[in-house]
């Protein structure tokens, strides 16, 4: 599939949203931005895999639990992003860096690599498979 800088610019901003939404606990927003059938996984370095996590509820029941124990502000910060794209559904892969700020103290907590197969759909560019390389544990 060939992606017009339109197309590519729309799947820019669902990353930044995806991020922004987890990070002002905006659920709402943060869910749609997955389809129903997304399924979302992470690798941290050293330790055995996170889920799969099959479809979007599970997933937000994911992000929801995570929120519920966390004392931070979290700053999920999304770069280097670029396409790789054959038949079928888009991958997108980018750069995560991960801030968090507590008691006025700001600091690193870890880095890592999304890779993202988006979807076309009537609603716009979705996430339909989420997996997160983290370099790290925090």
């Amino acid at each position: 599939m060939s992606l017009s800088a339109e197309d590519k610019l729309a799947i820019h901003e669902l990353l930044s949203r995806s991020a922004y939404g987890f990070d002002e606990q905006d659920l709402d927003m943060l869910e749609a931005c997955f389809t129903e059938d997304a399924v979302f996984s992470i690798q941290i370095t050293g330790a055995d895999l996170m889920g799969p996590f099959e479809g979007r509820e599970a997933i937000m029941t994911l992000y929801r639990d995570s929120l519920a124990v966390q004392t931070d502000v979290r700053r999920h910060v999304t770069t280097n992003i670029f396409f790789h794209s054959e038949d079928g559904d888009p991958l997108v892969i980018s750069n995560l860096t991960l801030f968090a700020t507590e008691n006025g103290e700001t600091r690193l907590l870890t880095a890592g690599v999304y890779r993202d197969t988006v979807r076309r759909t009537d609603k716009g560019w979705l996430l339909v498979k989420r997996h997160l390389d983290l370099d790290s544990a925090y």
